[in-house]
């Protein structure tokens, strides 16, 4: 009984606790047959033995990013793509060369820009008019929570300064009521509408990209955090259905099914109708947002946010469901056996998803639903332990920990010094005993798992700048383990996210091992090969 594949003389980690460590590893039908040494697994070859020489790199279980948009992401790879540019120079030169060559498109859609790139981190629309004057522009942002827009697309959505704004959302606006050309969370659904429709078959083919560049950072799995109709996208479920019936999804993929936060508990039947499963594709999650982000103050507070000169304002953010009801649609979603995805960025939205677990867990006991809550930006110190108690998994996006313009500019400044300090409290989680998972939130930030896990250990993206709260840093194997077993464990993918004998042989090699630098180091670390149950679905 020979081997498929061996893996040898390199480093492995393993992401299992009973034995972190090994030198070489050996495949058969997808499955790891053998974990140890290189003389461990030197019978097992054959002559017909894909042999990889790993020649010191590192060979890992594949990563898992546990909160994504890949579908988003690879159509805005599709379009105007804004997520490596950095400028407002830069965005305008981009946004005028993609509609030049496309002037049959009647909107100009894409996105990634950031808000520090400008003042107050809002774009106006005059600068979009100077070079799109004809046709209308929409483009979210980074985040996804705001949307820079020209004056031809207020037009078209009917906005003007007597537009009211929406309970969800607000238009930016200048002295005289004038919108600018900024729209936050839910004023963007004014524009939506409107929008030029994309196609099923442009559905398909954004997931294909995407999973290709997800594939080519050594991700072999993800949970997409909506299923839905939400920000300009519609629901892609049949997406994922057409793309794994036809066996072109070679990633195992969970999908959070949108909580309709103008709805209540009358939903619930509709989402059971809506559970489904297909090949490597399951959607059995329920995504509920709680509220916005900090940058645009939409984040729920317990207590307000500050203004420019430090003083308290009547602002505490946004909770986009009713927090009282929150615990009977948990405890309801719950005993369906639904796992729930929280979005919670501020410190009362947190707390409004810690009660409404608590809730459940009374109400029905535990479960193995694994509920999570991501982003996790502000958490009050006495909500810390909560996640252990509750046994609620911490979803880290890493890559926000650090310091950055939008954090030092947007953020903390706002958030007042006590409150600056409780951000992204990885180590204190990690301390007190809670479950940890990790994703992107891509396109919001970049994909990248390494990179992420850099920003985890280092607490800053590049060599020489201060630490963001360093405290709160994880070291390398924690880190590691919440972007692969951790995150297989909130995906429901428990034959995953560990190098183990029975374990399916979803594995990464990197091209260097990351344990044997400074940590300062990690980011320089890339994937060469990723592997799905043993098929080889990237090369470097």
């Amino acid at each position: 009984m020979h081997a498929d594949l061996l893996f040898v003389n390199g480093h492995v980690f393993t992401a299992d606790p009973a034995a972190p460590r090994a030198r070489a590893v050996a495949v058969r039908d997808g499955r790891v047959v053998a974990v140890g040494d290189d003389h461990d697994v030197r019978d097992l070859r054959g002559p017909g033995t894909e042999v990889v020489d790993l020649a010191g790199r590192l060979l890992a279980p594949g990563f898992q990013d546990a909160h994504a948009h890949p579908v988003m992401g690879g159509l805005e790879r599709l379009r105007c793509d804004l997520s490596a540019i950095t400028d407002r120079r830069g965005y305008l030169d981009a946004v005028a060369a993609y509609a030049a060559a496309r002037p049959d498109d009647e909107w100009i859609t894409g996105g990634g820009w950031s808000m520090d790139a400008f003042p107050g981190g809002t774009p106006v629309k005059e600068d979009l008019d100077a070079i799109v004057p004809d046709r209308p522009v929409f483009l979210p942002n980074r985040d996804h929570h705001s949307a820079w827009v020209n004056s031809a697309a207020l037009r078209a959505a009917g906005i003007t300064r007597d537009t009211p704004d929406p309970a969800s959302g607000r238009i930016e606006r200048d002295a005289a009521g004038e919108p600018t050309g900024t729209l936050h969370e839910g004023a963007m659904t004014l524009v939506e509408p409107h929008l030029s429709e994309t196609s099923h078959e442009d559905y398909v083919e954004a997931l294909l990209v995407a999973q290709a560049h997800l594939h080519s950072l050594g991700i072999t799995a993800w949970q997409d955090a909506i299923l839905g109709d939400y920000a300009g996208h519609r629901d892609v479920t049949s997406v994922y259905l057409d793309v794994a019936g036809s066996g072109r999804l070679t990633a195992r993929v969970r999908g959070a099914l949108w909580w309709d936060r103008e709805r209540g508990a009358e939903q619930i039947p509709g989402l059971i109708g809506r559970r489904t499963a297909e090949g490597g594709f399951a959607a059995a999650s329920v995504k509920i947002m709680l509220d916005g982000v900090a940058e645009n103050f939409t984040a729920a507070l317990h207590e307000p946010y500050l203004d420019g000169c430090g003083c308290l304002t009547g602002n505490r953010g946004i909770g986009f469901v009713d927090y009282a009801e929150l615990p009977r649609y948990v405890t309801v979603l719950d005993a369906e056996g639904f796992q729930v995805h929280f979005h919670a960025i501020g410190d009362r939205a947190v707390t409004a998803a810690l009660d409404a677990v608590a809730a459940a867990r009374a109400a029905n006991g535990p479960s193995g639903n694994r509920h999570h809550v991501a982003h996790i930006q502000v958490v009050r110190p006495q909500d810390v332990p909560r996640f252990a108690e509750e046994g609620v998994t911490a979803n880290m996006q890493p890559f926000w920990a650090c310091h950055e313009p939008q954090m030092d500019e947007l953020t903390i400044p706002y958030l007042g010094e006590e409150r600056a300090a409780w951000q992204y409290p990885f180590g204190a989680l990690h301390r007190a005993g809670a479950p940890l998972a990790m994703g992107s939130d891509w396109p919001v930030s970049s994909p990248d798992p390494i990179w992420g896990i850099h920003v985890a250990v280092n607490r800053a993206r590049e060599s020489g700048t201060a630490p963001f709260l360093p405290g709160q840093a994880l070291d390398l194997a924690t880190a590691l383990t919440a972007y692969t077993a951790g995150s297989a464990r909130v995906n429901h993918l428990d034959e995953t996210g560990t190098i183990a004998p029975g374990m399916l042989a979803d594995l990464v090699v990197l091209d260097r091992d990351p344990f044997a630098a400074p940590v300062e180091e990690i980011a320089a670390a890339r994937a060469v090969l990723t592997y799905v149950a043993g098929r080889q679905v990237y090369a470097a």
